[in-house]
């Protein structure tokens, strides 16, 4: 039941660290999170635009990709289709407003 001091030590900086990603670091990988997501969903409007009525590119090249983003059509789908207009976004919000 008693830890001892080594153990406590590690809990503390354990705490510490985390409590300063929360800090710094936390809203920035969120951020990369949210640009990826982006960038991917751009990707994909313009290789496979017309599953969804947006002609971008020939077929022929978007054959070639299909086996790597098969997974992921069903799910991007979904997102074009409950997407918000980009100042609809929550950053754009005027809080103290």
């Amino acid at each position: 039941m008693t830890r001892s001091f080594s153990e406590r030590l590690a809990g503390l900086r354990e705490a510490a660290s985390k409590f300063l990603y929360g800090m710094t670091g936390y809203e920035f990988a969120r951020h990369a999170i949210e640009m990826r997501h982006e960038m991917e969903a751009v990707f994909m409007v313009v290789t496979f635009g017309d599953l969804i009525g947006v002609p971008v590119l020939p077929p022929v090249y978007a054959l070639r990709l299909l086996p790597y983003v098969v997974p992921e059509i069903a799910a991007w789908k979904r997102h074009m289709a409950r997407r918000k207009e980009f100042w609809e976004k929550e950053e754009y919000d005027l809080h103290a407003v």
